[in-house]
Formats: C-alpha cells, sequence, structure tokens
C-alpha cells in the first residue's frame, strides 16, 4: 500500500505542478507529501523530481517512469471499472453474425432465453456464410467454425466441432458399410465445394491425421443440400456432430468408421474486434452460449 502511495502521490505533484498543490487536492501538510516522494526516490534509488521552492522538474529517469506509472494507474482504472461494470446490468443492442446451418440450430434458438435474462438488451441476428469484417459492418459478435489466424481479432472458444461419417440406413442396405478408409473410394462420397475443388475429410490413421480427397457423383457448397442428400440415402456425408447429431439419435443416420475419427481442427468460437472496455452485453451473450453449450446432454451423441 506505501509504495502504490508514492506512486500515485509521484503523478499527482507531476500533473498539479508543486507538492503544495498535491497537498491541497488531499487534505494533507506537503511535508507528508515530501516524504513520500523522498521515500519513493530512496527506494528506487534514482533522483525523479529537482526540486525548488519555485519549480518541479522532471530528470529524465523521472519522465520515464511517470510514463509507466500513468500506464500503470490507467490500467487499475479500467480493472475497477471493468469490475463495477460487471455487477451492472447489461444494456444496448447486440449486432450478432453467425453461419447459417450453425445459426439456424444454435444460436437462433437461444436468443429468446438470452433476452428474457437481460431485459434492456435488443438482439439482430444476421446469419451468412461469408466471413464479416467486424469493424467495418458493426457487428459486436461473430460465431465462426475455422482454425482462427487473424490475431487482431478476440476469440473465445465455445465449443469443440466433432465430425462423423454419416450415412442413411437405406444407403447401407444399397451399397454396404465401409471399414476401413480404402473403402470410401468404392462409396459415393458427398463433400462440400468451393470455386471447384472439394474440401478433403480428414481421420485419424494410426498415430498421425490424413486428409482424403474423397469422390462422389455430386457436391455442394451449401452444407443444408449436403445434409438433405445425405438423409435421402444419395451417399455418405461427413459432417458435423451440431448437424446430425439429432439425426442419429432418431436412427435418420447411423456413423460409420467412428474409429478413424479424428479431433477437429476447425472448433467453434465466438469473436470480437477488442478485450479492454468489452461492452457488458458482449460478455453476457458469449458467457449465455459458453454456459449452454456446456451443458450436460446439450450435444446430441454421435
Amino acid at each position: 500500500m506505501a509504495q502504490f502511495k508514492q506512486i500515485s502521490t509521484f503523478v499527482e505533484v507531476v500533473a498539479r505542478g508543486s507538492l503544495s498543490a498535491a497537498a491541497r487536492a488531499e487534505g494533507i501538510a506537503p511535508a507528508v507529501i515530501g516524504r513520500r516522494l523522498d521515500a519513493l526516490e530512496q527506494r528506487l534509488g534514482v533522483k525523479l523530481l529537482q526540486r525548488t521552492t519555485r519549480k518541479l522538474a522532471l530528470t529524465d529517469e523521472g519522465a520515464a517512469f511517470l510514463e509507466d506509472c500513468q500506464r500503470i494507474l490507467a490500467d487499475l482504472e479500467s480493472a475497477e471499472a471493468a469490475a463495477a461494470e460487471r455487477s451492472a446490468r447489461a444494456t444496448g443492442h447486440l449486432l450478432i453474425s453467425a453461419p447459417a446451418g450453425f445459426g439456424r440450430r444454435h444460436v437462433a434458438p437461444l436468443i429468446p432465453s438470452f433476452v428474457a435474462e437481460h431485459r434492456d438488451v435488443t438482439v439482430t441476428l444476421n446469419l451468412n456464410d461469408r466471413v464479416v469484417d467486424l469493424i467495418g459492418e458493426g457487428v459486436d459478435v461473430a460465431i465462426r467454425i475455422a482454425t482462427l489466424e487473424d490475431s487482431n481479432l478476440v476469440s473465445v472458444k465455445l465449443a469443440d466441432n466433432h465430425r462423423v461419417v454419416v450415412g442413411a440406413p437405406a444407403y447401407f442396405q444399397r451399397h454396404g458399410v465401409p471399414r476401413t478408409l480404402d473403402d470410401l473410394t468404392r462409396h459415393n462420397c458427398l463433400a462440400i465445394s468451393s470455386a471447384g475443388s472439394q474440401r478433403g475429410w480428414t481421420f485419424r490413421d494410426g498415430s498421425k491425421n490424413v486428409t482424403l480427397r474423397v469422390t462422389g457423383k455430386m457436391s455442394c457448397n451449401d452444407g443444408a443440400v449436403l445434409h438433405d442428400w445425405v438423409l435421402a440415402g444419395k451417399g455418405l456425408g461427413w459432417r458435423s456432430i451440431w448437424e446430425v447429431g439429432a439425426d442419429i439419435e432418431a436412427g435418420r443416420l447411423v456413423t460409420v468408421l467412428d474409429d478413424y475419427t479424428a479431433p477437429g481442427n476447425d472448433d467453434i468460437y465466438a469473436v470480437f474486434a477488442q478485450r479492454r472496455h468489452l461492452p457488458l452485453r458482449i460478455r453476457a451473450f458469449v458467457d449465455f452460449l459458453r454456459r449452454t453449450y456446456a451443458a450436460p446432454g446439450y450435444w446430441p451423441k454421435s
């Protein structure tokens, strides 16, 4: 406490221009201010201020130390303000962006509960599959399923993105069940496509991950279409459990090659533009999603 008081006194003296002015602001004798400065300089082993009866002047060491002290005090003030804000009520408008398929299933259904919990917050949810410009488009928080590489953004992991190979029972009755990765070459694999190329399917083969360029008669850049094709028994899909979990539990789809399932790289994140002075409504929403997704039984089992 004494060290902090010495630092804050040093900053106050420089800001007010004299020991007497700093003393008056605190309601104490100038001699007390002087003793604090003396103790600070003695502890540091450097001269911070050149003091005369008429004026004060910072030494080079004092000027450098002042900059550090001002930053420390500003950070402390920000921390106190953030702590106080957490106990306050979330207010204002929240603009959220999410991928269309995931957003329909796992963001949109949760918004009513979030708004009921935070009655002074209004929400706009935009669903699209492009990567939005958070700052340029004024988005408060974006949900992304990706391997994040942009260090300019702040991300919070919300959940794992577990992928499985699935097919309809009718498909397996006609074409059999693949038992190894090599068997996929004999099956109609329905892959996501983008810019004319197919995305590979990633598996764990022994001690390493392998990505296979599967083949099939149909591909599409829309995951919902692939989902419908798989449900209709047209082929196999490599889909996220958040999308097909309910179909698996209901028996509409069956998983195969479970022994080759690899941990996913493209997990589910909340992304926003800043961490400091983050509005309470954003923190509240991100915490709400994390809490909901972590609840036992939220994600259907594969």
